[in-house]
């Protein structure tokens, strides 16, 4: 944890996630992960092929998902993850894939 991110309050994680991602179920699984790590957000393929993520609850459950979306269950093949931390905005329900 940084950014004094140890009370628990809420954060916003966006990431950007580059490889082959899209039309292989990748928005589905993000989905699915962030639901059970009881984020909310979105999942959203980007015209230059990466996909982006914004999520937000818990500093420790995005730092979760942040990690499941190189690991070895992810679809399709990761070649990279960019993330940018920043303060919840509130707003989001439920977690969609665009």
């Amino acid at each position: 944890m940084n950014d004094g991110e140890t009370d628990g309050a809420p954060v916003r994680l966006t990431a950007w996630v580059r490889g082959h991602v899209q039309g292989v179920g990748f928005r589905w699984w993000v989905r699915a992960r962030a639901l059970e790590l009881g984020l909310v957000g979105a999942a959203t393929n980007l015209d230059d092929g990466r996909v982006e993520i914004v999520a937000e609850g818990t500093r420790e459950s995005c730092e979760r998902l942040l990690a499941l979306l190189s690991g070895p269950g992810a679809p399709g093949r990761v070649t990279g993850v960019t993330n940018r931390w920043d303060q919840s905005r509130g707003g989001l329900r439920g977690f969609v894939e665009r």
